[in-house]
């Protein structure tokens, strides 16, 4: 479930915080952060993802997943992965076109408990102009997914593709 509640700290400098105002390749910088939404999750959510997903004994029942190495139900890396995907989407980070990855790295740094609640923040790390392709360029952003504790959870560095400004569109930021 994705609330609709933010949390930001208003007094960091370089955290867009609102309206979802699409931007484009020209609106970034690096450095630059975003923070999304917050999104609870529960154990009924982390079983119902791994039955259809994941069907690993830690995901879908708390007596054996505290023989493992878990100690106790985690949710599936990729459930993690989709939550923070659909919080980057719908809250997190606004980029003109849609969020198009090129490839980067996943890591999954600590299990997601149930009732942990999540966020994803992120920062660009670089912006390359396309020299072939002069309505877009590559971005590249660091996006940790962090719990209630301010634990990262996930960290995924991909390679985004922007889009430029169409000719005669006015900037909105």
């Amino acid at each position: 479930m994705v609330t609709d509640r933010r949390r930001f700290d208003v007094g960091r400098a370089g955290i867009y915080v609102a309206p979802m105002t699409p931007l484009y390749l020209e609106d970034l910088r690096v450095g630059q952060r975003f923070i999304s939404a917050e999104a609870g999750i529960d154990p009924e959510s982390i079983r119902a993802f791994a039955a259809q997903w994941d069907p690993q004994p830690f995901h879908l029942d708390d007596e054996a997943a505290t023989a493992t190495l878990f100690g106790g139900l985690a949710a599936s890396g990729w459930h993690t992965a989709a939550l923070s995907m659909r919080l980057l989407v719908t809250s997190g980070l606004p980029l003109a076109g849609g969020i198009i990855g090129s490839g980067g790295e996943l890591l999954w740094e600590k299990p997601v408990r149930p009732g942990d609640t999540l966020r994803v923040e992120c920062e660009i790390l670089d912006i390359t102009p396309s020299r072939s392709r002069p309505d877009r360029g590559m971005v590249r952003v660091r996006c940790l997914t962090l719990n209630q504790n301010d634990e990262t959870v996930q960290s995924f560095t991909p390679r985004l593709v922007v889009t430029r400004r169409p000719t005669g569109t006015p900037a909105d930021v």
